[in-house]
């Protein structure tokens, strides 16, 4: 299986309230050597067999990202069994 990762990003000129709100926060926290904080989404697309980048381009396009506001990327990444939460 092949798995495609979509990264869905504001566009930079685009305001974004989440990521600041995330940066406001970060002193309190005592993080004070943060400059910004952009927040986005990651949607992983399982393909049968071999990755198609252009379907995968094409679903981004017209369905995951808008293009007006957002830019994407893709990336194949090889398909991992779901990873366990690492935090202690």
């Amino acid at each position: 299986m092949a798995r495609v990762v979509v990264d869905v990003m504001l566009k930079p000129e685009i305001l974004d309230p989440q990521g600041q709100a995330v940066a406001n926060a970060l002193p309190r926290l005592g993080v004070d050597d943060v400059a910004s904080v952009r927040i986005g989404r990651r949607i992983e697309i399982d393909f049968v067999g071999e990755p198609d980048l252009d379907r995968a381009r094409e679903i981004a396009d017209k369905l995951l990202a808008n293009p007006v506001i957002e830019d994407f990327s893709i990336r194949v990444v090889d398909a991992e069994p779901d990873a366990v939460d690492s935090r202690s």
